[in-house]
């Protein structure tokens, strides 16, 4: 899979700047937080890949055919096509830090990445992200750099599921920060905070 696998946004950064990329949630486009992610990180080399796949018009990474029930052969297909993507970028513009963030499904891609690719990545920004299932041990993952945040009220993202993920990823020897928020599956100032310290 090459570099040119996905529609995507690019923003140029200055030499040896991180490379951020961003990852939209469910019916978002790759400008939900291309922007943001260059305020985020002022002067980084950003890269916004779109949702290849449409549900009833909504673009996504990957099928699910219900709430929270996820077509396991496509994601591992997707992620396959992500991985590539990913990996040809960070080859071509030779970045030693590589910052994902990702909301909703869009965190769901990268999460998924992560599991079977995570010397892709130095920092994970999961904003709502749900792994359905126990993923195997990943030593690659120690010593990564991971925010999570969540709504303690989330019905789409259910809090027992959130503070799983949170402790396999401790379980692993990750560097794991956890953010709550009392609502649901928006995204509150507060988790903005997470992120702007998270990232600083």
């Amino acid at each position: 899979m090459t570099e040119a696998a996905y529609t995507f946004a690019e923003t140029e950064g200055a030499p040896g700047a991180p490379l951020v990329f961003t990852f939209h949630g469910t019916g978002g486009t790759e400008q939900q937080f291309h922007r943001f992610a260059s305020d985020l990180v002022p002067g980084a080399h950003v890269i916004s890949p779109r949702g290849d796949v449409s549900e009833h018009g909504a673009l996504r990474y990957f099928r699910r055919t219900g709430e929270g029930v996820y077509d396991m052969e496509d994601l591992a297909q997707r992620r396959a096509a992500m991985t590539g993507f990913l990996k040809a970028h960070v080859s071509r513009l030779g970045a030693r830090s590589v910052i994902a963030l990702g909301y909703s499904n869009g965190a769901n891609i990268v999460a998924a990445v992560a599991l079977e690719a995570p010397e892709i990545f130095t920092d994970l920004a999961l904003l709502h992200p749900l792994i359905p299932w126990a993923p195997a041990s990943q030593p690659g993952l120690s010593g990564r750099r991971i925010l999570i945040s969540a709504g303690e009220r989330d019905p789409i993202c259910p809090e027992p599921k959130t503070q799983a993920l949170v402790d396999y990823f401790g379980d692993q020897g990750a560097d794991v920060t956890a953010r709550w928020h009392p609502g649901g599956h928006e995204i509150a100032h507060s988790e903005i905070e997470a992120l702007s310290e998270f990232l600083s």
